[in-house]
């Protein structure tokens, strides 16, 4: 059916479906990872922030697109997650913008809105980069400028802007050299095409089922649900379609998700409790068997930097102090790292799990402090904590510019809170500058990267930000990095993730000790996933 106006409703089956294609497709969109690090979560943090979108706008029977849009917007921009759903979320946020004030949209009004959300979406992002998902936006909207006429339907503008969008997004790898020489496309704009066909599809009459995981695409494993990194208390209670007993298969399509399962089957009733980290994927698993009769989730992250913190969330908190500080940090040893260096909220995230802008809200309205310093120790979480930072208007929020860990634990370590705001951020930013950053994991797949030849299990060392060294051993990539990264050294600390033994750290000490006698050496249990080494050097 040719649609010549939309309307709010029509426009939330438009993005259910869009969000939908997303999900069944997320892990092909978390492998299109420029490094071949196991840290690839392109795909995740958009379906997360897009779904975020979608709950908000679940249950309204909203005509307006205004007032549908911004109910949407606001959804993505509090679950944003990483730089990709960041973007996603102003990408809808201008789009609303453009339909301000307008109940029904024809093509011009959606060309408008197009625009509306490449403008926001470049306004967004401090340094914007070509060849990336903005590139995918600004182009199909510039194509739609060009040729869209307000004699044309919906369907059709819709298609033109989709196919402009997959042929711009096939011309990402010319852009940046990165994707060339990884063999990939722009993760990023991938992930905003398959929203975009979502939509065009529901337009069409075309309704997308979404997928068990064993159904999608890619072989990668998604994220692990680790007891240590806690995630949702997920329960909900089924309505069953009938009567049939489904306990058994309930239980083996929800075990990847997460740990602490009880199934509960009575008759046409199913009572279901999971530990998970994405408790969305478990509601979308459990809905084909009938309806929600009860849905509970608890964020047990919050709960626990609640309890470590205790004294914060006191009801007598006590006069407002000048300032306080939040961090963000994966794993157990990291968290109690900066807990002892004096921040006042860790948020539990960082590789493979950024945390959502609502998150880093939460915790900066959680300190009772007037002037409240962010330490997002991750360049994948910046976006969020700035997009945080605009939505708190009752305290002084200042983002410091701690891309990694490492940069995050040399600031922390020398903080000093004894001058006025903007000379503490200086003071930080500029110790930052002189601090390098180095890290050891292992590779997912063959590639070429910076030079390097790299094959499937090697181990690579990074140099902030750059793969220096591949090989099979780790022993042998160790002291490759270490070498280079100590050459003019003073301090290196050394934090070893979960996989790694203290003996191997000793061994690690030793030599560097006998090789590099004048830097000195700290070691931290920092318990994380993903890297089995993170060296913070000065």
């Amino acid at each position: 059916m040719n649609i010549k106006k939309l309307n709010g409703l029509l426009f939330k089956t438009l993005v259910e479906n869009g969000a939908i294609n997303l999900s069944n497709n997320y892990k092909y969109i978390d492998d299109l990872n420029v490094f071949p690090v196991p840290d690839g979560d392109t795909g995740t943090n958009m379906k997360m922030t897009i779904n975020s979108g979608v709950q908000e706008i679940a249950n309204l029977k909203i005509e307006s697109m205004d007032e549908m849009s911004k109910k949407l917007s606001r959804g993505l921009l509090m679950g944003a997650r990483g730089n990709s759903g960041v973007i996603l979320s102003q990408l809808f946020r201008g789009l609303h913008k453009g339909f301000s004030g307008h109940d029904l949209v024809g093509p011009t009004e959606l060309v408008a809105g197009f625009r509306g959300g490449v403008d926001q979406a470049y306004k967004s992002v401090m340094n914007p980069v070509e060849g990336t998902i903005l590139t995918v936006a600004r182009e199909a909207t510039e194509y739609l400028e060009k040729n869209v006429s307000s004699e044309m339907t919906i369907n059709e503008t819709f298609k033109m802007y989709l196919d402009e969008a997959k042929a711009s997004l096939e011309r990402t790898p010319e852009l940046l050299d990165k994707l060339k020489e990884a063999g990939v496309i722009d993760s990023g704009g991938a992930g905003y095409v398959l929203i975009i066909e979502g939509m065009y599809k529901a337009l069409q009459g075309e309704f997308i089922q979404a997928l068990d995981d064993s159904e999608m695409q890619s072989s990668s494993a998604i994220v692990e649900s680790n007891s240590e990194e806690f995630g949702y208390c997920t329960e909900f209670i089924i309505q069953m379609n009938n009567e049939i007993d489904v306990e058994d298969e309930l239980k083996s399509a929800l075990a990847y998700l997460g740990d602490s399962i009880v199934i509960v089957q009575d008759e046409d009733i199913i009572k279901v409790h999971i530990h998970t980290l994405t408790p969305g994927d478990a509601l979308n698993i459990a809905q084909k068997y009938g309806e929600f009769a009860r849905i509970k989730i608890d964020n047990m992250s919050l709960q626990h930097e609640e309890i470590i913190n205790e004294a914060s969330t006191k009801n007598d908190k006590g006069p407002m102090k000048k300032y306080g500080v939040v961090a963000v940090a994966q794993g157990k040893g990291l968290v109690k790292m900066f807990y002892d260096f004096g921040c006042d909220k860790v948020v539990t995230g960082g590789q493979t799990m950024n945390p959502s802008t609502e998150d880093i809200v939460k915790a900066i309205n959680n300190v009772h402090a007037e002037n409240v310093l962010v330490f997002p120790n991750n360049k994948n979480i910046m976006l969020a904590a700035e997009q945080a930072q605009d939505l708190v208007s009752d305290k002084n929020v200042i983002v410091i510019a701690a891309k990694t860990i490492a940069t995050g634990y040399s600031a922390l370590s020398m903080l000093d809170l004894n001058a006025e705001p903007e000379d503490i951020k200086e003071e930080i930013e500029g110790t930052i500058e002189d601090v390098s950053t180095g890290e050891i994991t292992y590779a997912i797949r063959d590639t070429s990267v910076n030079g390097v030849n790299i094959k499937e299990s090697d181990f690579m060392g990074i140099l902030n930000g750059k793969i220096v060294v591949s090989t099979p051993s780790l022993d042998e990539t160790l002291k490759s990095l270490t070498d280079e990264m100590v050459s003019d050294a003073e301090i290196i600390t050394i934090i070893y993730g979960e996989d790694v033994s203290k003996n191997e750290v000793e061994d690690l000490e030793k030599y560097i000790e006998e090789k590099h006698s004048e830097v000195e050496v700290d070691i931290i249990e920092g318990k994380q996933a993903v890297y089995n080494y993170i060296f913070a050097v000065e």
